[in-house]
């Protein structure tokens, strides 16, 4: 892109003034490509701002169709969108919002098969899956291929943020080298989420890929940003890269990719 039409530099007026931003970073905006993983409780407001910040290449994956009881908390998608392909809805909504933004949809489960496909033309990950399984694919996708995961999630009152940046931070093994037992977590279906509680972690989750493409601020890498909602309460905690991590580590073990699905309970935003 060589120069900003007139409704461009209209809409995204706000930002172009602000010397932080300016028009090189909208223009940076309008040219980057970030992947969504997810269009459902912390995908819908990650969606949502970024279409709005004017990122120009927004990819959505989602299998999902949506359901009457996504609507306490997936803004994307309305009543009228019930038994719909979330990702469909998920377009609708985001070209209703910015019509330039050029939407790539995904509608297939995300698997060791198809991950480095999907990831190879994005530059930011948004991780808003609601599976371990997909979590610690998504990490060892994300390190073996050098692309930057922007983590979050979410459970009951409480939820967190931070970044994944190969080489330059710890990656989530190095938080929890293992998925957790099948049933010994129990899923957001059967604990509850409070409704507002994505839109929190989804916005944060924003915040840190803008600042990341404009390079500007202080990104979340190496640390961890929890949120609990009851207490009104943020806290920041500093996270270490684990030299004996089995993916990102001095000595790898975890070459290839693997598939926990069979292994590993579901924990649904």
């Amino acid at each position: 892109m060589s120069s900003f039409t007139e409704e461009q530099i209209y809409r995204y007026s706000r930002h172009i003034i602000l010397p932080e931003v300016g028009g090189k970073g909208q223009k940076k905006l309008l040219e980057s490509r970030v992947l969504l993983l997810g269009a459902g409780g912390l995908g819908s407001p990650a969606a949502m701002y970024l279409a709005a910040t004017g990122i120009g290449n927004l990819g959505i994956i989602d299998f999902d169709v949506v359901d009457m009881s996504n609507l306490q908390r997936q803004i994307l998608h309305g009543v009228e969108d019930i038994g719909r392909s979330k990702a469909e809805s998920a377009k609708d909504t985001i070209k209703s919002i910015n019509p330039d933004i050029n939407v790539t949809l995904y509608k297939e489960r995300l698997s060791s098969e198809n991950i480095y496909r999907i990831l190879k033309d994005y530059d930011i990950i948004v991780d808003g899956c609601d599976n371990f399984p997909t979590r610690y694919l998504v990490n060892d996708a994300c390190i073996l291929t050098g692309k930057t995961n922007v983590h979050g999630s979410i459970f009951r009152f409480d939820g967190q943020v931070t970044i994944f940046k190969p080489k330059d931070g710890p990656c989530y093994r190095c938080l929890y080298p293992e998925p957790p037992p099948a049933g010994l977590v129990p899923s957001c279906q059967e604990a509850g989420v409070l409704g507002v509680l994505p839109g929190i972690i989804g916005t944060l989750q924003a915040v840190e890929v803008i600042k990341l493409i404009l390079g500007i601020g202080k990104p979340l890498i190496g640390k961890l940003l929890l949120y609990n909602a009851l207490d009104a309460e943020f806290r920041q905690l500093r996270l270490r890269r684990d030299v004996h991590c089995p993916v990102c580590g001095d000595n790898p073990t975890i070459k290839e990719l693997i598939d926990y699905e069979e292994f590993c309970g579901i924990a649904r935003h």
